[in-house]
C-alpha cells in the first residue's frame, strides 16, 4: 500500500484548561479530497494550524509525503509541500493579480540587489497559465485586487497556492463569504483541481459543498474525530448526526 501524503497521529493541544484536540488520527492518500467538518470550536481550525506550522502539537506526530516532519512555521510547511490558503486570503489589496501571484518569489531578468530587474513579462505569461489551470477567470491582469469579487479573490489565492506546485493544498472555508454564483465559481475550481491529481484538505460547513466536491469526510466534535465516512457512501443525516451528537439528523440541516 502507497504512503499517505499525511499521516496524522494522535495529535494533541491544550490552551489552559481548554483541551482543544485529543488524540486526533488523520490519513490523506495521494490526490484525495477531505473535508474537515465539524460544529464551531470542534476543533477544525486548531487542526489546520498544526498540520501548517503555525501552532504546535502538545503530543502526538505528523509524517508528510513519507517522513517524519515537525513544522516550527508556515514557511517550514511550505517548503515542505503544503500550501494553505486561509479564509482572510492574505492578498495584497494594493498590487495587481500578477504581482500577487508571485509576491516572494518573483522571477527577473537580472539579479543585482537592489537594482535588480523584474521579469515582468515571464511572470505574466506564468500568470495566464495558472489562472488557466485553475479556471479563474480574470480579463484584466494589471487590475488591483481590491478592486475585485470575493470569488475572482479566492481564485488568484488558490491560483497562487497551485502555482507553488504543492503536494498537497489546505482551504479554510474556501466559499464562506461568497454568494451563489461566485462560491458555483470556487467549486468548479476545486473540481479541477480534483482532475489534475491535488491532494486537498478543505475546511467547510456546507454539507451540500462537501458531498459535492470531496471523496472523504472527517468529523470533529469537541476535539475528537468521531467518524471518517466516505462521502459516496454516507447519508447527510449521518453526518449531521456526528457533528450535533444526536441520535439521527433530521436531513433538513443539509437542505
Amino acid at each position: 500500500m502507497p504512503e499517505p501524503v499525511l499521516q496524522a497521529t494522535g495529535l494533541s493541544k491544550r490552551y489552559g484548561g481548554v483541551q482543544a484536540l485529543q488524540d486526533i488520527d488523520l490519513r490523506i492518500e495521494a490526490g484525495e479530497h477531505v473535508a474537515l467538518v465539524g460544529d464551531n470550536g470542534a476543533g477544525k481550525s486548531t487542526l489546520v494550524k498544526l498540520l501548517t506550522g503555525a501552532e504546535h502539537a502538545d503530543s502526538g506526530s505528523i509524517s508528510f509525503d513519507g517522513h517524519p516532519v515537525t513544522f516550527h512555521s508556515p514557511i517550514e510547511a511550505r517548503r515542505a509541500g503544503i500550501e494553505a490558503v486561509y479564509q482572510n486570503l492574505a492578498l495584497a489589496d494594493h498590487l495587481d493579480v500578477v504581482a500577487n501571484l508571485f509576491l516572494g518569489r518573483e522571477s527577473y531578468r537580472l539579479r543585482l540587489g537592489p537594482f535588480s530587474v523584474l521579469d515582468r513579462r515571464a511572470m505574466r505569461r506564468r500568470a495566464r497559465e495558472l489562472l488557466a489551470q485553475t479556471g479563474v477567470q480574470i480579463p484584466d491582469l494589471g487590475a488591483m485586487v481590491m478592486g475585485m469579487s470575493g470569488g475572482q479573490r479566492q481564485g488568484v489565492a488558490i491560483a497562487r497556492a497551485v502555482g507553488m506546485k504543492p503536494k498537497m493544498v489546505v482551504l479554510d472555508e474556501p466559499t464562506a463569504a461568497l454568494g451563489v454564483q461566485e462560491t458555483a465559481k470556487v467549486e468548479e475550481i476545486i473540481r479541477r483541481l480534483k482532475q489534475q491529481h491535488v491532494t486537498l484538505l478543505m475546511i467547510s460547513h456546507n454539507l451540500r459543498q462537501v458531498f459535492d466536491l470531496v471523496d472523504t469526510i472527517c468529523v470533529l466534535r469537541h476535539g475528537r474525530v468521531v467518524g471518517v465516512r466516505a462521502a459516496a457512501d454516507v447519508e447527510p443525516q449521518e453526518i449531521v448526526s456526528l457533528i450535533t451528537g444526536a441520535e439521527r439528523g433530521s436531513g433538513l440541516e443539509f437542505a
